[in-house]
């Protein structure tokens, strides 16, 4: 295990994307924390434009995780860009960088390091200078490839294991602050079980479409409408919430655009079942230690993107999301609200 140097007073961490981005990092940013606990740890990260997907920062602040972040502009085409920022990282002061960057290509990589090293780093740890690094790996039997959590943590294997299995791993260390805001959210449930799905997101090749979710919903309801049913998701989620719940026998709390990113968890963390497709809530829910049915179509192979758990149930056609059936998804929730549902019950 490499050891940490006593002058590492500032690191920064190198990690863009969105809230699923964010969660499938989470255990690598825990061992970031536990390698230098006394450092100031920021991320150089993109802020994207989409509304709807959540910055780094929103997801990790007030986690202790990190201290901040430094923007970073996606595409620098720009030279004046590109010299605004290495002056800004020299000034930033610090001389070991996390590389947790999704998966590149070779030349992107060195061409990274030289960035950075010309920026004043002269360590970097992380940095995946091997194919096998660069990518996931793909099981020889099912041909599927490894969690992208997995390779992730294999970059940065110089700060020791990381423990994938050990749910303080996944841990978003919510406030009481978003737990009480969560609280008052999901209060008209008045204490009783209920379920959470997620209908939106950003990328149209990755929705289910609404007349399925009208169709699952009217399906479960029959013996699930018991449950209460939470549904989270961006503002412009909002209006189609009413009209593919309105067979749902008992209380539906639309939560869409009324909760931020953390405040979405802690309103997930406590639901028996979450029903959604491959986006960020997905990977919230995941995270906060609820069983999940995820669908997945023919954006992404196979188990690199999934949400990380045996617990979890992916349906993932890689002809497209639209062959998704849905008497194949509720069949799956219940069997998953079953299994969770004895879990609970069963002796700690």
């Amino acid at each position: 295990m490499s050891q940490t140097k006593k002058s590492d007073q500032r690191i920064l961490i190198y990690r863009l994307g969105s809230l699923g981005d964010t969660i499938v990092a989470l255990p690598c940013l825990h061992k970031v924390a536990e390698a230098f606990p006394d450092a100031e740890r920021y991320v150089l990260t993109n802020f994207p434009v989409s509304t709807k997907a959540a910055p780094l920062e929103a997801i990790l602040a007030n986690s202790g995780l990190i201290d901040g972040a430094i923007p970073y502009p996606v595409g620098l085409r720009s030279i004046s860009k590109l010299l605004a920022l290495s002056w800004r990282l020299r000034k930033f002061g610090a001389s070991t960088l996390i590389y947790l960057s999704a998966p590149r290509g070779e030349f992107s990589v060195y061409r990274d390091i030289v960035f950075f090293f010309l920026c004043g780093f002269t360590r970097i740890i992380g940095a995946p200078t091997t194919k096998d690094l660069r990518l996931c790996r793909r099981d020889p039997d099912t041909g599927e490839l490894e969690p992208e959590c997995v390779r992730l943590s294999r970059t940065i294997a110089d700060l020791g294991a990381v423990d994938l299995e050990n749910p303080a791993s996944w841990d978003l260390r919510l406030t009481a602050q978003e737990r009480e805001v969560a609280a008052q959210i999901i209060a008209p449930f008045n204490g009783r079980p209920y379920i959470a799905i997620n209908m939106g997101g950003k990328d149209p090749a990755k929705l289910w479409g609404e007349a399925n979710w009208s169709w699952l919903l009217d399906d479960l309801a029959g013996d699930l409408g018991g449950y209460g049913l939470l549904v989270v998701g961006a503002p412009d989620d909002a209006a189609c919430v009413a009209p593919i719940t309105q067979h749902w026998p008992s209380e539906v709390v639309n939560a869409c655009g009324r909760l931020l990113p953390r405040e979405s968890a802690a309103a997930l963390q406590d639901a028996r079942l979450f029903i959604g497709h491959d986006s960020g809530p997905l990977h919230l829910a995941a995270a906060c230690g609820v069983t999940c049915v995820g669908l997945f179509g023919d954006v992404n192979e196979p188990r690199q993107w999934h949400p990380y758990g045996a617990r979890h149930t992916i349906i993932h056609r890689t002809e497209g999301i639209a062959s998704i059936r849905v008497d194949e998804v509720a069949a799956a929730a219940r069997a998953a609200l079953l299994a969770s549902t004895a879990a609970m019950r069963a002796p700690q």
